[in-house]
């Protein structure tokens, strides 16, 4: 089974629920998803917190899907790419 890391803004925040659905109903893979839907509310700490624990989760994965609707890529989720990619991590997209 792959493990895959979604990769995404925050306010794609339902689309990437039903893509993680999608990606494990459909694809089998075991999907791990980004956590911070209420980010505002949290303080500067916590927020580094929830970004190193998002970066394990990219080590850990096999891929990155990332969630890239209408072609937007901010800048957190460019900081991910580069980490997948410097560990050689296989990159899928969801818009090509």
């Amino acid at each position: 089974m792959k493990v895959v890391t979604l990769c995404g803004s925050m306010k794609f925040t339902k689309q990437m629920q039903e893509i993680a659905m999608e990606l494990e109903v459909k694809h089998g893979y075991c999907v791990l998803t980004p956590v911070g839907e209420k980010m505002r509310q949290l303080s500067k700490i916590e927020i580094e917190n929830l970004a190193q624990a998002h970066f394990k989760k990219i080590e850990m994965s096999d891929a990155v899907y990332i969630v890239n609707i209408g072609g937007y890529i901010g800048e957190s989720v460019s900081k991910e790419l580069r980490y997948a990619k410097e560990h050689n991590k296989e990159i899928l997209y969801h818009e090509n």
